[in-house]
């Protein structure tokens, strides 16, 4: 179910960019051991845009436009301070800079 900037209750200004991280940590091993979640050595830095800023504007004033759309996925760095908690929901979200984004997922 894809959400809107609406519905979520924020907008990125800017060149920045809302990602709902994705988990990508297995919890089980291939012969069937549960890995706990103190073991993950770091979290999935995987994720699918919610929304984007209008882009970023240049030294001339003018508007360069936002290479990321909403869906698609992504490979992100983001640190504890991107982080962004949102009150209804349990899910993991960053407001990062799309030059944080590293590679979009085809």
């Amino acid at each position: 179910m894809k959400k809107d900037s609406k519905k979520i209750g924020i907008m990125p200004l800017g060149d920045r960019v809302l990602v709902k991280r994705e988990d990508t940590a297995q919890k089980k091993s291939p012969a069937g051991i549960i890995i706990p979640d103190t073991a993950q050595k770091e979290k999935s830095k995987r994720g699918v845009v919610i929304t984007v800023g209008p882009g970023k504007i240049n030294d001339e004033g003018t508007l360069i436009p936002m290479s990321v759309r909403p869906g698609a996925e992504v490979i992100f760095s983001a640190g504890w301070d991107n982080e962004v908690k949102l009150d209804d929901s349990e899910d993991e979200y960053f407001l990062v800079h799309e030059s944080d984004i590293l590679a979009i997922i085809k």
